[in-house]
């Protein structure tokens, strides 16, 4: 049985980290292109762009536009012609879209994520979407960013609801990669889950209980804490190397088919996850209700989506709700990398379920 494990090259963090990006950049290449979105430029360009200078790198400024579609990542590799190393700020599709530019020319990259919405960073994965915002699938690359520089003062800057929804994402990851390691799906890496990617999952997930809350706290007033760095290395690096060589299950199934539903469709991909993870958690039977009261409880109490009115679709029409369920059971569905056999009702059940304890832990609180 093969067993593999994906892991990028050198990960960074901490205060003040990006002040460090032309140092890092120095030793891959000495010209760089450096890509990002207006937002992203505004608030750290200063200190990458400085740093970029003082270490002699020469650099291409290139604009994102916003959405990662195959025809701006191939515009960016364009840019990236004659350049040593690609660098990419930003949020997840700036990121995807800056891995898969320095893919097409062979060139190692630099990923710097100025929020933890999401745990993408790390991986060697990019999620394409159309012009219409809509997602068309994704491509697995052959190597992980070579160096990912995570600020930790930058991140707890950024708007509260992204860092919140880093969480939800990261909340599934030991629930995916338990359910994938108990059935032995072969994951994203090519592979069986291996023992460190379980450890990995495991410790992402005792720190998000342990600290989640408190980093929230932290972050509503942009204070970067011990709490904020244990959880933005969880919700980036633990999470980002667990769901990749760990494994995806119905938490990430149902994340990705929300979209099915226009309601859905100004919600961060996190959020999704959440529900996703409140209707894994009522579908399978191998979890201690003990366990699942606390999960549920934390996901609310983080202010992540628990019920269906929390991701907009309480008024959907029952028929669709089945059509829905009976969709995520589709051939090649993370669904089916549980060890047991989900037919369209059970999902169906499953996220009534979810939305009835949802319901019932947002009363108690």
């Amino acid at each position: 049985m093969k067993k593999a494990l994906l892991l990028p090259r050198k990960f960074i963090m901490g205060r003040g980290v990006i002040s460090e990006t032309g140092a890092y950049a120095a030793m891959l290449g000495k010209r760089a292109v450096v890509t990002w979105g207006t937002k992203t430029k505004a608030a750290v360009g200063e200190a990458v762009l400085k740093s970029l200078a003082d270490a002699g790198i020469e650099y291409k400024d290139v604009h994102f536009n916003g959405e990662c579609t195959k025809a701006e990542a191939r515009r960016i590799s364009g840019e990236a012609k004659g350049c040593g190393v690609v660098i990419g700020l930003g949020g997840g599709k700036a990121l995807d879209c800056a891995k898969a530019a320095a893919i097409y020319e062979g060139l190692p990259h630099i990923i710097i994520p100025t929020v933890a919405s999401n745990d993408s960073p790390t991986s060697a994965c990019t999620v394409w979407y159309d012009d219409e915002h809509v997602c068309t699938g994704f491509d697995l690359w052959t190597v992980n960013p070579d160096y990912i520089i995570v600020d930790t003062e930058v991140i707890a800057n950024a708007p509260l609801r992204l860092f919140a929804a880093g969480i939800g994402d990261a909340a599934s990851t030991w629930f995916e990669a338990e359910a994938s390691y108990a059935s032995r799906a072969v994951t994203c890496s090519g592979g069986v889950p291996t023992l460190t990617v379980m450890a990995m999952a495991k410790l992402c997930h005792e720190v998000l209980m342990e600290y989640g809350l408190a980093a929230i706290e932290a972050v509503k007033v942009h204070a970067v804490t011990p709490a904020v760095e244990k959880v933005t290395e969880a919700t980036t690096l633990l999470s980002g190397i667990g769901w990749e060589s760990g494994g995806l299950t119905t938490a990430h199934q149902m994340a990705n088919a929300l979209p099915a539903f226009h309601e859905t469709h100004g919600l961060l991909h996190g959020e999704k996850v959440s529900f996703g993870l409140m209707t894994q958690l009522c579908l399978d039977d191998s979890l201690e209700t003990g366990l699942i009261e606390r999960t549920a409880a934390f996901l609310a109490k983080a202010g992540l989506p628990v019920t269906l009115a929390d991701i907009n679709i309480d008024k959907a029409p029952d028929a669709k709700l089945r059509e829905f369920a009976d969709g995520l059971v589709c051939e090649g569905s993370f669904v089916h990398n549980h060890n047991f056999r989900a037919e369209g009702g059970d999902v169906y059940d499953a996220i009534k379920a979810a939305d009835a304890l949802g319901k019932r832990i947002k009363a108690s609180l």
